[in-house]
């Protein structure tokens, strides 16, 4: 019976299927995490586009501005012809019909002129949203003179002011005099300019200046001038925005925006910080439940460590104490035999085993208490267990023993002819009764090894792990409890060391027993 490897089995099959949930689950997030990230270049080239039109709304509202300008200067220059055609006198005896001239004259109701002579006097002036009442509230103890003063000069400045964006008209009305005609856009080009700059700040503050928005960076293709961004964790500036420029570029295309004006902009643009820490998500899960379930492990590990001990001492002490009762009774019954004469090689042998229960009854009742550990030669302890062994193993096993005589440790003679009996008898099943054993007993520094060598059958190398593990056995029949006992002897009681130094497959086995000269427990 194998328990060891049907429980081999189902840690396999568990890890298997923890690993199967543990990779569905990733998969999930992973798709999950794929869908925002789609979502969010979705968002980006929206935004892009959005960027886009309104541009080119800007632009198309710029053309109109022009387009109104320039019909407000065609209807500037019909106004000064009219009004230059009413100023011309008439032939005498000509009546002049200027109900025309007039009518356009009269139709300027909202673009301001002023007029001013060669010598930038003030001539006269129309449509102002201001007067000399405007100009006695700021001087309320100035003369009438002074406030006309005032205001006249407040127009020959405006006047100049205009001429920058509009340029004026020179008329000569008479022979040597040149009238000239300032003006300024009209009250309707004025309130649109303002929708416009209206729609051009909401632009900046809603789409280049969201912070809801994922981080980007706006550029302009050709001079690399930064348009706008929304990173408000640093100053983006030419010192580092080749690096940022890096940054973006890896995570994600840039789209290129074309505003239809031989100009091209460049959209860089991240993950957002939610998406990032998304994809970190579940690996940063995995590794938390990974440590919950490594602490639960290494408590149930100890739990279960501990009640495997108890068991065992627990067995160990009843199997003593069930064995003192017919020992007590062999031995009377030997002594018995010994004084009815009978052939002394007989009862000679008969307590030869005597001896050997009461040494298995008193390995047994160290099993779970402490073990009294005497400094002695390891190589006579295992000389003892051999010539017990050697009359009881079949006739066609070869056994040899060398043993270094200054080897000598601290040990329980006792649980140490256990363990070399166990590996030993497992040695001789291996050879099937037939071959060699060899055990070698050497010094170092500062350990005494006790190798034992076989030339059975050898142990398959997927099943080195697992020989030392309770329940593991190649035979038909056994607990698989024998190599597991040398284990706890050797490791718990002695502070030393078991193992499988080789192995080969139809050549045979090595196990080796390290015994430190000084134990430190």
């Amino acid at each position: 019976m194998n328990l060891y490897s049907k429980k081999q089995k189902w840690k396999i099959a568990l890890l298997i299927f923890a690993l199967l949930l543990v990779s569905a689950s990733l998969f999930l997030s992973n798709k999950i995490v794929s869908k925002v990230e789609s979502r969010e270049q979705e968002r980006a080239e929206q935004w892009a586009g959005t960027i886009q039109k309104k541009v080119e709304l800007v632009q198309l509202t710029n053309t109109t501005f022009s387009q109104l300008r320039d019909l407000e200067r065609g209807k500037i220059s019909l106004w000064i012809d009219a009004t230059k055609e009413v100023s011309k006198e008439s032939p005498l005896g000509v009546v002049t019909n200027y109900d025309f001239p007039l009518k356009i004259i009269k139709a300027n109701k909202d673009i301001p002129v002023i007029l001013l002579d060669g010598d930038q006097n003030v001539s006269g002036n129309i449509n102002l949203d201001f007067d000399t009442s405007d100009i006695r509230a700021v001087h309320p103890v100035a003369t009438k003179q002074e406030i006309r003063q005032f205001f006249n000069d407040s127009l020959v400045l405006l006047a100049s002011q205009w001429e920058e964006n509009n340029p004026p008209f020179t008329i000569e009305i008479y022979a040597g005099l040149f009238m000239t005609y300032y003006y300024f856009d009209s009250k309707a080009i004025l309130k649109l300019e303002i929708e416009r700059d209206s729609l051009i700040s909401a632009f900046n503050r809603d789409l280049i200046n969201n912070d809801g928005l994922i981080p980007v960076l706006l550029i302009d293709s050709d001079t690399k001038e930064i348009i706008g961004n929304n990173i408000d964790e640093y100053i983006v500036d030419s010192s580092n925005l080749d690096q940022y420029i890096s940054q973006f570029e890896l995570a994600n295309e840039p789209i290129l925006i074309d505003f239809n004006n031989e100009k091209t902009s460049t959209l860089y643009y991240d993950d957002s910080t939610e998406l990032k820490q998304l994809q970190y998500f579940p690996y940063i899960q995995f590794m938390v439940i990974g440590l919950f379930a490594l602490i639960g492990y290494l408590i149930f590990s100890t739990f279960r460590k501990a009640e495997q001990n108890q068991v065992w001492a627990g067995m160990a002490k009843e199997t003593a104490h069930q064995l003192g009762t017919p020992l007590s009774s062999l031995m009377a019954w030997v002594q018995l035999l010994e004084t009815q004469g009978v052939d002394s090689s007989v009862t000679m042998e008969m307590q030869k085993d005597v001896d050997r229960l009461e040494k298995v009854t008193d390995r047994f009742s160290k099993i779970g208490s402490g073990a009294k550990l005497d400094s002695q030669n390891l190589g006579e302890t295992v000389e003892n267990v051999i010539s017990y062994l050697r009359p009881r193993i079949s006739d066609k096993v070869e056994v040899t023993i060398n043993v270094d005589e200054l080897a000598i440790a601290k040990h329980n003679a006792s649980l140490i002819e256990w363990v070399v009996e166990n590996i030993c008898k497992n040695a001789v099943d291996a050879m099937k009764g037939v071959g060699h054993l060899e055990i070698n007993v050497v010094k170092s520094d500062n350990w005494v090894f006790i190798d034992i060598k076989d030339n059975g059958k050898g142990i398959p190398s997927k099943q080195l792990k697992t020989i030392f593990e309770p329940g593991f056995s190649t035979k038909s029949r056994g607990w698989g409890l024998g190599l597991s006992l040398v284990k706890r002897i050797v490791k718990e009681y002695h502070k030393g060391n078991v193992v499988v130094l080789e192995s080969q497959i139809n050549v045979g086995t090595v196990f080796r027993v390290s015994i430190p000269i000084e134990n430190k427990s």
